[in-house]
């Protein structure tokens, strides 16, 4: 029995003090990270098949290519575990190397525009609605999360939590900086409307 009062005397203390919202929110952070990888890795996985499908009518478009290419290898190498969060530095690396791969394929798409057969293409045209969709789906999975960390610093930092936080190692997490939520928040430009492709242009056929 009295050991069984310790116990409730302690857990509506720790309740009381904190623990428990800081435990519910790093979860939410957690799955928050989660949802965001998930949806960057939908992005990277598009990436090969846009690449063969603009090198059938671009081929000698390898510049863009293959800057694309490489952008994606260059994340790919990042070990984007949940522990990234608490390193400030390596977050910045992560945001770094997406910024880079939305530059690439950003200048891809602009790139496309030169193509009117590319364009027409039927398998172009669908994973260019389904970048789409995974661009807006990031942009919503990486604003709930920077929402969940600031919520978790504000209750880490705020009193009488804060003084849980110390007791127990908990410390602010690293977020999007503003710089790289700006960049990140402007999803590459995908268009299907049509522009006439400039006279002489490799793939395009004035007669047609």
């Amino acid at each position: 029995m009295r050991n069984t009062m310790i116990v409730l005397m302690l857990s509506a203390s720790l309740s009381g003090c904190g623990y428990n919202t800081m435990q519910a929110q790093d979860e939410g952070i957690k799955a928050g990270w989660s949802e965001v990888l998930n949806q960057y890795q939908r992005r990277a996985d598009l990436i090969p098949n846009l690449v063969n499908t603009v090198k059938g009518y671009a081929a000698h478009e390898a510049k863009v290519l293959t800057e694309l290419t490489e952008a994606r290898a260059k994340v790919g190498q990042i070990a984007a575990t949940p522990e990234l969060v608490n390193d400030p530095a390596a977050l910045q690396k992560f945001q770094e190397a997406q910024g880079q791969l939305s530059g690439a394929l950003s200048r891809l798409l602009v790139v496309s525009e030169n193509y009117p057969q590319l364009k027409a293409d039927t398998g172009f045209r669908d994973l260019q609605a389904q970048l789409e969709g995974t661009e807006n789906r990031i942009t919503v999975a990486r604003n709930r999360y920077i929402q969940s960390v600031r919520e978790y610093n504000v209750t880490v930092r705020s009193f009488p939590s804060n003084l849980t936080a110390m007791a127990f190692g908990m410390k602010e997490k690293a977020n999007f900086t503003v710089e790289n939520e700006k960049a990140l928040a402007k999803p590459p430009a995908v268009s299907f409307d049509a522009a006439p492709a400039p006279s002489g242009a490799p793939g395009y056929d004035s007669g047609r």
